[in-house]
């Protein structure tokens, strides 16, 4: 659902940046492979050290170069199969970074082996979520699901937490209970929506198996 309403609305908001960069000879890679290292950074850097509040800063600046790359391109009429593939492959990366440093700091400082497993879940089943529909939409399946937590829910839930929790240190009292709250939410969310898609998969493929025309699997 964030997907549908928010990506359009940033996308009005960040055209005119857009093509400011596309004035000054920056190009849509160049700024998806910044984006990526700024999140890396800003994840690997703060989180592990509990910096929750300016780790989640600097993420966030970072991730709209996801709307700003794409905008680029469909201004300059470069939108292709390689950049799609580029965006979304560093897309992987960057959650990886995000819930890894998350993982290390509950693995470390943290103190808390519970949070540290739950949040590597968040970051394996965040793949696996991803994997199902391009897996299946790679055999010519729609996968037409959008699941109850996608990527952005996954990172607006984790990043809203983070940032806020993170006020702790600011002398805010009982706000780090919503990081460990935001993690448990994105866990269930997404093997909900893991198994959404599996489902929906396993439907669209035997309607396609089942077609005039088509033979099975095993028969074949």
């Amino acid at each position: 659902m964030l997907n549908k309403y928010a990506r359009a609305f940033f996308t009005r908001v960040l055209t005119p940046f857009a093509a400011f960069l596309i004035r000054r000879g920056v190009s849509p890679d160049a700024v998806t492979f910044i984006g990526t290292a700024g999140v890396v950074a800003g994840a690997l850097v703060f989180f592990p050290r509990g910096e929750f509040f300016w780790g989640t800063i600097v993420i966030t600046l970072f991730v709209f170069s996801d709307l700003i790359d794409g905008n680029m391109a469909r201004q300059l009429g470069r939108s292709s199969r390689w950049g799609a593939f580029l965006d979304s492959t560093l897309d992987r990366v960057a959650d990886s970074a995000i819930f890894g440093g998350l993982a290390l700091w509950y693995a470390g400082s943290g103190g808390d082996n519970i949070l540290c497993a739950v949040s590597i879940f968040c970051l394996a089943s965040g793949q696996v979520v991803s994997y199902t529909k391009a897996r299946g939409e790679a055999i010519g399946l729609p996968v037409a699901v959008n699941g109850l937590v996608e990527r952005a829910e996954r990172l607006v839930i984790s990043l809203v937490a983070a940032g806020l929790a993170g006020l702790h240190k600011f002398g805010v009292p009982g706000i780090d209970v919503l990081l460990p709250i935001a993690l448990w939410i994105v866990a269930i969310g997404s093997l909900v929506t893991l198994v959404q898609r599996v489902v929906t998969v396993r439907r669209e493929a035997a309607e396609a198996d089942a077609a005039p025309g088509q033979e099975s699997e095993t028969a074949q």
